[in-house]
This record gives structure tokens, sequence and C-alpha cells, in this order.
């Protein structure tokens, strides 16, 4: 059981356990808890959250958190709450304590079992613990002195200051095996496999002899939830629709139609609605509006479409993600902070949808890299599954300033080139995201003889297991230089590339 705070990173702790095979369930921290275990659970664990533990205004776990004996482990927040509840005290540092930080374990202790007595850990905090509860003991110092983890001499309670669930967490996945498999004594009874068996199962279960109609991009998501929709039910009741919005890569719509079919879809909806899109966004630079306004015409544009080829009452599927949920404020509880919307979650069109039951996303509770082993379980080729991740806006969150025909097709002849290059040297596998973003300045350069003022291009390549977190790509020098000679040289309007460097956090892997 994982009592849900609101950390960003809430999900992920659910994420990892399942890497180990474990079942697990999130729930709203402050709920009554006591009414929600039973035989089944083997321990709990308390996420971070962005807010402060000693505020008054925040968040507790409910007092039947220790009656049933149960292991807990408190991380970050989780943890302050723990030392709260004992009597300890947690302030505010006045100063962040934030990314790879040192940790020296003090004591022989299970949790820390097979992990080295110093290792790199990944914090993110402004406040610490100042002192520890009643019965509490060091087991973990920070590079800096503070209280990096602390166990209960009384009770079968831990609790860490970094966060285990993060990839760039050293032996991370280890601390959180020692405490579910170890202490917890959790069994391994999760899979993709059963998770795609009960997912088929309900899907025919809620849909009956209905239809159903998914918003499909072509990106690995929404192409798996059709895979999974097709496997469910009849190719006859499953409609895929395909909203060209002329905010897409270079012969996208082709490429998109040829992977549906290769699915064994029939009916496929190919809509161009470019002039729709491009017509509401003109003007508009704000990344958030132009989120709001994509997904409003998304859905629009669908619902015209589909009063043309069906008429009655019918599901709308989407490929929403985990991610997608988290990073719009959609956690369990009521405290998630937004990072920024997507079209497919949260607009009054979709909530519409979903509080008349008639939204399917069959694919909410999952993150990118389970989407691809998904994917591959229901018989989908790597060159469908293993493609880059594309947002649902398109091009014009790649813009960043307002969205014109002649600055897309700049982005997109570049963005072209970068993407080819990157498979051609063998680069575009050892990746996890790489695309290109138009900045709104030009710089001064030189053609020839002659004095220009281009756009100026950044390239981003990532490194990452779920999108959560992400390291940049230790990109080659000179294939590096020799991609942006190349950019420079085909697409006359860009002067000038550069290469974004930032990891995730503090950046999003996208740049809006």
């Amino acid at each position: 059981m994982i009592l849900d705070f609101g950390g960003q990173t809430t999900q992920l702790i659910g994420r990892r356990i399942r890497d180990l095979g474990v079942y697990s369930e999130i729930v709203p921290g402050d709920c009554d808890i006591g009414e929600l275990i039973d035989s089944e659970d083997r321990g709990i664990i308390l996420s971070g959250s962005p807010d402060s533990a000693w505020d008054p205004r925040s968040l507790a776990p409910n007092a039947a958190l220790f009656d049933r004996g149960l292991p807990v482990l408190g991380i970050c927040y989780g943890f302050h709450q723990l030392v709260l509840a004992d009597g300890g005290e947690v302030r505010g540092l006045g100063h962040r304590e934030y990314g790879r930080t040192m940790v020296n374990v003090l004591l022989d202790e299970s949790l820390f079992d097979g992990i080295p007595r110093e290792f790199t850990s990944w914090m993110s905090h402004g406040d610490s613990v100042i002192r520890l509860g009643n019965g509490y003991e060091a087991i973990g110092i920070s590079g800096n002195g503070e209280v990096a983890a602390a166990r209960s001499r009384t009770k079968q309670v831990w609790g860490v200051q970094f966060h285990p669930e993060v990839s760039h967490c050293e032996y991370g996945l280890r601390l959180l095996e020692n405490f579910v498999r170890g202490i917890c004594r959790a069994g391994r009874e999760w899979n993709l496999e059963d998770f795609a068996e009960r997912e088929c199962l309900k899907l025919r279960e809620r849909v009956g002899d209905g239809n159903v109609l998914l918003l499909i991009s072509g990106g690995v998501d929404s192409t798996v939830a059709a895979a999974l929709l097709l496997r469910s039910l009849s190719a006859e009741r499953v409609w895929l629709m395909h909203i060209d919005t002329g905010l897409m890569r270079k012969d996208e719509g082709e490429e998109v139609e040829g992977i549906l079919r290769s699915l064994g879809a029939r009916n496929v909806l190919l809509v161009n609605a470019r002039e729709r899109f491009l017509e509401r966004l003109a003007g508009v630079a704000d990344p958030e509006e132009k989120r709001r306004i994509i997904g409003d015409v998304f859905i629009e544009v669908q619902s015209r479409e589909a009063r043309r080829h069906f008429p009655g009452d019918y599901y709308l599927a989407q490929g929403t993600l985990y991610t997608d949920v988290i990073e719009s404020g959609g956690g369990v509880g009521d405290k998630a902070n937004l990072i920024k919307s997507h079209h497919n979650v949260g607009t009054p069109l979709v909530q519409a949808k979903r509080e008349a039951g008639e939204l399917l996303e069959p694919l909410a509770s999952l993150y990118k890299d389970e989407v691809r082993k998904l994917g591959s379980i229901l018989g989908m080729g790597n060159g469908i599954i293993g493609r880059h991740p594309f947002p649902g806006p398109g091009l014009a969150v790649r813009i960043l300033s307002d969205v014109t025909e002649e600055k897309l097709r700049v982005l997109r002849e570049a963005d072209d080139i970068y993407v080819s290059e990157l498979k051609n040297r063998g680069l575009y596998n050892r990746v996890w995201q790489a695309f290109c973003v138009l900045l709104p300045v030009r710089s001064v350069g030189v053609a020839g003889d002659a004095r220009e003022y281009g756009y100026v291009l950044a390239l981003r390549a990532v490194l990452s297991e779920d999108g959560m977190s992400a390291d940049v790509f230790d990109f080659p020098m000179n294939d590096l230089l020799e991609i942006s000679t190349r950019i420079t040289n085909a697409v006359r309007s860009i002067g000038r590339v550069v290469y974004d460097i930032s990891s995730k956090p503090p950046a999003t892997i996208e740049w809006e």
C-alpha cells in the first residue's frame, strides 16, 4: 500500500515495486487506512510531497497507520511525517538539497543489505530532520551531515530522506527490494502478461456490444492502445481516428496509416484538420494556452467526425499514460502539482466523457517502458514500439513562440534530418528520445559573404527508462558537429544550432 501525499514520483514508487513482480496499490495519503488494509497487505510506503510536513495545513497519515503492525517506509516527506508522529522535529533548511548526494551508511541494517557503506543517492527537499522521534536512530547521513536514513528501535518503521524510486539513485531499486521482498516478505505475483489478460477482460465487460473510437497519433502509446483494443474486441467495433493537425512530423500521416493497417484495423479514419488547428493557434505563444486549444480542437473534430461515421453512443479511448496524469496534476490525492497540461488529460470535453463513464484509458496505470513491453507481448515489432515519444500537441510545443506554417516547415525539415542522421549513425536506439526545438530568437550569421539572421535550433537527446527522470545523452562530439552542419546547410532559415544538456529534473524532457 502506497500513501500518496502528492509527490511527483509517487507513481514511480509503484512502478519500481512492479519491477520486483510485486503488486501495489496507491491510495490518498490521508485516507482511513485501517479500513483499506486486509490480510493480503504486507507493508506500507509513505510518498514524498511538494508540501512541508511541519505546516499544519499539510496532509498527515491516519493514526491507524501503525495499528496492524505492518512494516512502514517513509520517503522524504513521508519520512518527515513519521518523525513528527513520534515527537521529532522537522524544519526548513533555508536551502535545497537537490540532485546527486553522497550517503554514508552508519549501521548494519536490513534496509541496506547488499548496498555499499557509501553510495550516491538522489535528494529533492528543502526540509530536513533536525531531531529524530522517540526510539529512532540514524542509520545513514548525507555528505552534508544531514540525517539521510533512520529506523525505529521499537517498531517496524524506516525512513529515508532521499528518493530510492528515482533511477539516478544508486542502489535505489535494491533498497526497495530489501524493504518489499525482504522486510515485508511480499510475493512475486504481478507481470505484464497478466495485466494484458485482465485489461482485455475488463474492456470486453465494459464495452459489451458498443463501439470504441480511439484517437491515435501514431506514437507508441496510442498504437499499443489500439493493439490492445483490437485484441479485446472485434475489429468491426474498433474505430481508429488519426487527426492530421498540421503539427505532425514529416510524412507522419502516411506512416500512421501503414502502421494501423498492419495491426489488422478495418475502420481507419484519416481526418485533415490542419486549417482548423492553425487558425485557432494563430498568434498564441503561451504553452499552456496552446495545449488547451489543441486539446479542445482535438475533441471538437473527433466529435464531429464520430457523428458522421456512426450514430448513437460510443466509448472514447485514449493512450493516456501515468506520466500524463501525474504531470497534469492528476495524482491519487488532491495535492499533486501541475507541471504541464496534456491535451488528453483534464480538458472539459474529455472530463465530460469521463464523467459519463464513456472514457477508456487502458494504459493509464503504465509507464512508457511498460507500454513498450506490453506492445511486444501483443506481437508488435520494434519498428513501432521502438519509436521515440512524440507529444500529443505535436510540433506546436516544440516551437517556443506563435505557430506559423513557416516555422512548422523549418522545424519539420530540421527534425527529419536530425532523426535520419541518428538512425544512419546507429544512435537512434541508444537514446530514449531525441528531437528539435525552434527557439523564439534569431541570431546573426554569415552565409557566403552575406550577413543573415537565422533561427536558433536546439537539439535534445536524453536517456531514460520511463520519462519520470532523464539524463542528457553524451553525444559524440564529431557526430554532433556533422549533424549541426548538415542542418544549417540544408535548412537555410536556421543559422545556429545548440545542444540542450539539462537533465530531468530540474528540467522536463520537452521544453513546453
